[in-house]
């Protein structure tokens, strides 16, 4: 088991177990520190002591050159166990006597170092200078001593703290297994309560206050929010039951209204059905008129021409003019009926929506005006690259009428221009097409788009006033809008959107 999942009661005890090993390896870091420098200290000043004695004691057999002396003096050095080597220098730095007797003399120096007591290689040197009181120096005095006690003193004093650490350390695990209960135990008390909360969806158990502590204020919060949740849970049962009962009622409207709706649907598709068997009466009616009227329209056109031309000159200038009359007519409500029949077809077409550039077909309508009419120089302005989504055999439908209109009422224009493009209108793309041609009145708008609404004459500028209503249904169908702006002899813009 990972640390982290361990219970609180272990986790209160290890860390307690922690700091309590970790301040006491400090304090024996501390005191083992102390005791090596005091050992070390100590060692140095005993030696100094004793080569003090054993220089004052060793004067004499110096002074008046006698070895045996010397040997006799240095072997009371056995005394202390340590000391592994000693030497006896005269005044000019030659050896005169050693310790013990067998040391041979490459295991001491050549020549006495410096006065002094140091550690050195894993030994303790020390070098006393030999002289009597008042008189000049005899010698030195070289000993080496080995660190059998400090290692000894080091050796004791790492057993002591080891014991007084363990059994700190035993002390600590069972003050601490003592002690953690008065934090453990709180929050012990606190997550049963709350997993018997959660188990049971009982909310009116309470957890047990142990004190006054911050562990009580939590107890006390946690009590309070078991109290608020409880008044929630009671006031959502009270809910869903209220719910419960608007549910039947809504499950009896829903089920009064389906019966409802589906009569509804009945009777639709019984008005639908009843409006396609329409739709093919009106397209049989059609073609019928259509069909019907033409041909009487044909005949009127044709004799007329007939008469123009085999009997012109039994004619007068009156009788002429009549026959051109009646054929302008014929061929006029021909386009009527052309335009209507383009109307009825629109109006019920299917869209097909598929990308379309704009762009493109503008200019093929553009071509084909200036094919029919070479003669006219129109400034032409065409922008690129505008593409839409759209039926495209309906969108053709909607330029190709907007572009006839700028092309036809420009006519009287020095210097006519047609531009198509778009604009941004409130945050959206909108498409335009305008020319400086005839314009009109802006409080005949609403006209525009009617069947059979023109704002100039037949003689000024031809046409069938059908062509805008056209125009309209298929932006409509498209989803968008179409409106104009104009002044009289000013031109006109048309906007749309899809």
């Amino acid at each position: 088991m990972r640390p982290r999942d361990w219970p609180i009661k272990r986790k209160l005890t290890a860390i307690l177990l922690l700091t309590s090993g970790v301040v006491l390896l400090l304090t024996a870091a501390a005191f083992v520190t102390y005791q090596v420098l005091a050992i070390r200290q100590t060692t140095l000043n005993n030696l100094s002591t004793l080569g003090r004695v054993v220089a004052a004691n060793i004067t004499p057999a110096l002074a008046f050159a006698n070895p045996a002396d010397a040997r006799s003096v240095l072997a009371a050095l056995s005394a202390d166990p340590h000391v592994v080597a000693a030497g006896l220098y005269d005044k000019d730095g030659r050896l005169f006597s050693r310790y013990p007797a067998a040391l041979a003399s490459a295991d001491l120096p050549a020549a006495p170092p410096t006065d002094g007591y140091r550690f050195e290689g894993g030994y303790v040197i020390g070098l006393e200078p030999v002289a009597e009181v008042g008189s000049p120096r005899l010698g030195t005095l070289y000993l080496k001593s080995d660190m059998g006690a400090v290692v000894h003193a080091l050796r004791l004093s790492a057993a002591i703290g080891a014991g007084v650490m363990a059994m700190s350390l035993v002390a600590a695990y069972f003050l601490a297994a003592l002690l953690q209960g008065r934090i453990s135990e709180p929050i012990l008390a606190l997550a049963e309560t709350a997993r018997a909360v959660s188990t049971r969806q009982d909310y009116s158990v309470r957890a047990p206050k142990r004190g006054a502590d911050e562990l009580g204020a939590l107890t006390d919060a946690f009590n309070q929010m078991l109290g608020r949740i409880e008044d929630q849970a009671r006031a959502l049962r009270a809910s869903q039951q209220e719910l419960q009962r608007y549910a039947t009622e809504l499950e009896q409207r829903v089920e009064e209204r389906t019966h409802a709706l589906q009569a509804s649907n009945d009777a639709l598709e019984r008005n639908a059905a009843q409006l396609l068997a329409a739709n093919r009466e009106l397209d049989a009616f059609a073609y019928s008129v259509s069909h019907d009227l033409r041909a009487p329209l044909r005949s009127i056109d044709g004799f007329s021409q007939v008469v123009l031309q085999d009997y012109a000159d039994r004619l007068d200038d009156a009788g002429r003019d009549a026959l051109q009359r009646v054929r302008a007519a014929t061929q006029r409500m021909g386009m009527l009926i052309d335009d209507l029949l383009k109307l009825a077809r629109i109006s019920r077409a299917e869209i097909r929506t598929e990308p379309v550039d704009l762009s493109g077909i503008a200019q093929e309508i553009v071509a084909e005006l200036q094919g029919t009419t070479p003669e006219r120089q129109v400034d032409l302005a065409i922008a690129p690259g505008l593409k839409a989504q759209g039926d495209p055999r309906l969108l053709r439908v909607v330029l190709d009428n907007l572009l006839r209109n700028s092309w036809k009422y420009t006519a009287k224009q020095p210097r006519p221009r047609v531009e198509f493009g778009s604009v941004e209108v409130n945050g959206g793309r909108a498409f335009m097409v305008r020319d400086n041609g005839a314009g009109f009145d802006m409080k005949y708008a609403d006209k525009l788009f009617g069947v059979f609404q023109r704002l100039h004459s037949a003689a000024e500028f031809e046409g069938t006033g059908v062509g805008l209503a056209t125009v309209q249904r298929i932006i409509t169908r498209h989803g968008g809008r179409i409106w104009a702006e104009g002044a009289v002899d000013q031109g006109a813009t048309f906007y749309f959107t899809l």
